[in-house]
């Protein structure tokens, strides 16, 4: 894909699994990048030097995305680094826990809406003007299988989140076209690798999810990360509000 090369791109959530793949994907192909983080910087400062290394711009911002001014900030210093990005992939999110629709709290509802979707708004919001106009732009959220079906059990105010990143991917898409800016989602199915299996499904769990795969294995970070790079460099291309699904043949629209 040789069209990102000496592209800008801005990724949120990289410390590991899907977010640390795409951000190293596109360091191979040619991208300067951002790499936002809120806890461990170990993976982006390891991606730094390898993107450094190559003769590529590379950053790394410590933010706290649900914060309205930490998320200014992180674009103000991103834009100031960078100066107009190409490519913008919005890969914060989490579920944090399992709960039950009868036993779900305020503080845990209002925390899953911030994490999967206030991130998104603002760091959108905030850098849409700095997108590049001219020669095309190219905005990639990454949604989840969860949010076409529903997900497993306990999982139903994560689902609804990412039910709402595949229509705000549709809206905006249209909304932000007259710019030259194209915006599409991933829906990633059951993916190995990262911390969200790791800490929510069990062996068995995995197990079973695996058997009603019709390619008969789990995907990796490396699946959703090849997706990602592909609509984020078609940045002149002519799709858009579109979601690719990435599930091994669980879920065809």
């Amino acid at each position: 894909m040789n069209k990102l090369i000496g592209k800008n791109a801005f990724i949120t959530g990289t410390s590991q699994g899907i977010g640390a793949a795409i951000s190293k994907l596109l360091i191979e192909e040619g991208c300067n990048v951002c790499m936002h983080y809120f806890s461990s910087n170990e993976e982006p400062m390891r991606l730094k030097k390898i993107a450094e290394d190559n003769g590529q711009k590379a950053i790394c911002l410590q933010a706290d995305l649900t914060n309205e001014q930490e998320a200014k900030k992180c674009i103000s210093e991103a834009v100031k680094a960078m100066g107009t990005f190409d490519v913008l992939i919005n890969n914060s999110g989490s579920l944090v826990k399992r709960s039950f629709v009868g036993d779900i709290e305020m503080d845990y509802w209002q925390k899953l809406i911030d994490i999967n979707l206030t991130t998104m708004m603002l760091v959108t919001r905030e850098i849409i003007p700095h997108l590049n106009s001219e020669e095309g732009s190219s905005i990639v959220n990454v949604a989840s299988l969860a949010g076409r079906v529903g997900g497993h059990p306990g999982s139903l105010v994560y689902s609804m989140c990412k039910g709402a990143v595949l229509t705000w991917s549709r809206a905006l898409a249209k909304e932000v076209a007259p710019q030259g800016i194209r915006v599409n989602s991933v829906a990633p199915g059951f993916i190995q690798g990262t911390a969200f299996h790791a800490t929510h499904t069990t062996e068995e769990s995995a197990k079973k999810t695996i058997e009603g795969i019709p390619l008969q294995r789990s995907g990796n970070p490396d699946d959703v990360a090849r997706a990602v790079a592909f609509l984020a460099s078609e940045y002149d291309g002519f799709i858009t509000g579109e979601t690719l699904d990435i599930n091994g043949g669980v879920y065809s629209a």
